[in-house]
């Protein structure tokens, strides 16, 4: 995501260094983390303002509520968040991060504080993002929800990628073997 400098390696997002071209990087991706990063005591339709706004992009009205209503919050527009489900807040969360129509996503445990019903939607809403030509970058502990939303599984130990495979052959047990096998071989 760019907040902070590699300790050794390197990363690439769309073909953009992430040391060197970090506000090209940062204009291509949105980050959707454990925190919402959303404000209790606005609304929602404050908040996407507020964010469009300090990442110095258009904040019109329509297409601010166009972004609520691609996360289904467009009738509670003007509710104060604290008055927000969980669920409701991620979903909030994620239209804040999609506002400058990133290419990229980065999720760190999108499916926490998400109810089946979120957590279903979020499903459908990740596979419409990536059918439109979007990557989507996931960690996760929910090792069948992560299976189901993914191509590609890299497995991380030791912090080095110790296994990337496309999933389309394997199934989700032939990825648990590998994942127990490199997690063993970290240990």
């Amino acid at each position: 995501a760019t907040l902070s400098r590699p300790s050794r390696g390197r990363a690439s997002i769309a073909g953009l260094d992430c040391t060197r071209d970090v506000e090209a990087v940062r204009r291509v991706t949105a980050v959707v983390g454990h925190g919402a990063w959303v404000y209790d005591d606005l609304t929602a339709l404050e908040n996407l303002t507020f964010w469009a706004t300090l990442a110095g992009r258009p904040a019109a009205p329509d297409a601010l509520r166009a972004a609520l209503a691609a996360v289904e919050l467009e009738a509670v527009a003007d509710a104060r968040v604290r008055t927000f489900s969980a669920g409701m807040t991620r979903r909030l969360s994620l239209a804040r991060a999609t506002l400058g129509r990133p290419r990229v996503l980065l999720l760190d445990e999108p499916f926490g504080a998400l109810d089946e019903r979120g957590r279903k939607w979020l499903d459908g809403h990740l596979a419409s993002f990536k059918a439109a030509g979007g990557a989507v970058l996931m960690a996760t502990h929910s090792f069948g929800r992560g299976l189901a939303a993914a191509d590609r599984a890299a497995i991380l130990a030791g912090g080095r990628i110790a296994c990337d495979v496309a999933l389309a052959a394997l199934s989700a047990e032939d990825v648990r073997r590998l994942w127990e096998l490199h997690a063993e071989g970290a240990s």
